[in-house]
């Protein structure tokens, strides 16, 4: 059925969270609706087949360093050499669009042990067409060949959606719809996601399902959803950080799910909690700068609204014997460290009062789990401060020593990625953990409040 207009804004409204009759849909729903790799068993040998990878990586010297997103593309691209597709991959690497994947390539085809060949420039800016040359490099292949696709983001078409809200979708439907037709008449009608960490929103990731016949998760994304994130939805105990307070939507999103206990916090999304725990006991907690309308176009901002939302997570929490742990001291951006923060300050780390305080709630919350016969599960995400500045580091080297110590007590740990799974790096080592994501912002969308965008098109394209 060809892609329209018309049909596009009906799979945009829905991409963008716009249609008011859309129903909500589970974690679980979207997974059960998408194929995975294995149902694609019967593609013929030298079928075009588009393989969105997980291509944002900075490979290092050697094979292991800085290519673990890579690596995890194996077990899906060696399946479709084996079964002699001709497999096209394609994806992004940093925001900016003069990044290139030309290491990216060379990485990829050393993990391999085969050639990949690389196409530079695949898409006309000018019309927004791709260009023959990629038709013409797929005809040329011999079944188990692969190609790579120079950065999607290297053209306007893929960042389309970056900031679209519901009116520009009328706009935006021809031109989207176009170039997935494009798509599949020019390179593939069949398409693997195999990019677990590519939760933004890119027309490679959102759009191009829509004109596919066929669809499926790659191995490592389905194992990713099927095993690590399920089990990390049974999680007693959140640790939780961020520099932004609208990390508080998906922190309220895990609370509501009704496994969560105990909430450990840290960041801009602590002092929200903190402020608003005092306010609920008619007492005034002073965030400093954070809450100065001034730097309201900080993304550390906290806005008013966010103090409401603490407070209503707080007192719904409460009720249902969640225990929310605060922190009690900060490091200031002087290196001083206090209970308060005054007018002009802002805080960079926890203190030690803190330290001290996290390590006794991990042992009373070891305690209450054994007593009630679970096993304990942990899910920790992001970091205590700015830790990256040796001034600022204590309370995120501290906190990943629980890490070890809730798993030698028996715990589940699971580490969402980013700049928690840097912190286990530096401080720590990978077998103190039970898993960690590569992707952190896929991981709080699949736990949080909004749906993983390309779980929500493949969900669609399986329909379809």
């Amino acid at each position: 059925m060809p892609l329209t207009a018309e049909s596009m804004v009906t799979w945009l409204r829905t991409i963008l969270g716009v249609d008011p009759s859309a129903k909500q849909v589970s974690l679980d729903q979207y997974l059960a609706a998408i194929g995975r790799l294995d149902s694609l068993a019967d593609v013929p040998s030298g079928t075009p087949v588009l393989v969105r990878g997980d291509l944002d990586a900075k490979p290092g010297a050697k094979v292991g360093e800085g290519d673990i997103r890579l690596r995890s593309m194996l077990e899906t691209l060696n399946y479709g050499r084996q079964k002699g597709w001709i497999q096209v991959i394609f994806g992004h690497i940093g925001r900016k669009p003069e990044g290139s994947l030309s290491k990216v390539r060379a990485r990829l085809a050393e993990l391999l042990g085969a050639d990949v060949a690389f196409i530079a420039d695949w898409i006309d800016p000018a019309t927004g067409t791709i260009k023959d040359e990629v038709t013409a490099a797929i005809k040329q292949s011999k079944p188990g060949s692969f190609i790579m696709l120079e950065n999607t983001r290297k053209y306007d078409m893929e960042r389309l959606l970056w900031k679209a809200k519901g009116d520009d979708i009328p706009k935006l439907a021809p031109v989207l719809a176009a170039l997935g037709e494009q798509f599949a008449a020019k390179i593939a009608k069949v398409y693997v996601n195999e990019a677990f960490s590519a939760g933004s929103l890119d027309s490679s990731t959102a759009v191009v399902p829509a004109a596919m016949q066929r669809v499926a998760l790659g191995k490592y994304v389905a194992e990713q959803f099927d095993k690590w994130i399920k089990e990390c939805l049974a999680a007693q105990m959140v640790v939780f950080s961020g520099l932004k307070a609208d990390k508080l939507d998906d922190m309220e999103a895990m609370i509501n799910r009704g496994k969560i206990r105990w909430v450990m916090t840290a960041g801009s999304l602590a002092m929200a909690l903190k402020k608003a725990a005092a306010e609920l006991e008619g007492k005034q907690f002073t965030l400093g700068m954070a809450e100065d309308p001034a730097n309201k176009d900080q993304g550390w901002y906290i806005p008013p609204e966010r103090i409401d939302q603490a407070k209503r997570m707080i007192s719904e929490g409460r009720k249902k014997g969640i225990e929310f742990v605060l922190p009690v001291d900060f490091v200031l951006a002087d290196g001083k460290v206090s209970t308060t923060i005054g007018a002009g300050q802002q805080q960079f780390d926890v203190g030690p009062a803190t330290s001290t305080l996290y390590a006794e709630k991990v042992e009373e919350f070891l305690d209450s789990q054994k007593a009630a016969g679970q096993r304990p599960a942990v899910f920790f995400n992001g970091v205590f401060g700015m830790f990256e500045d040796p001034r600022f580091e204590e309370g995120t080297r501290k906190f990943i020593s629980q890490l070890k110590h809730l798993t030698d007590a028996g715990a589940q740990v699971y580490v969402g990625g980013g700049e928690g799974g840097t912190a286990l790096e530096k401080y720590g080592k990978p077998n103190w953990i039970t898993y960690c994501f590569t992707a952190g912002g896929t991981v709080l969308n699949a736990l949080g409040s909004d749906p993983v965008p390309y779980l929500v098109a493949l969900k669609m394209a399986s329909k379809r």
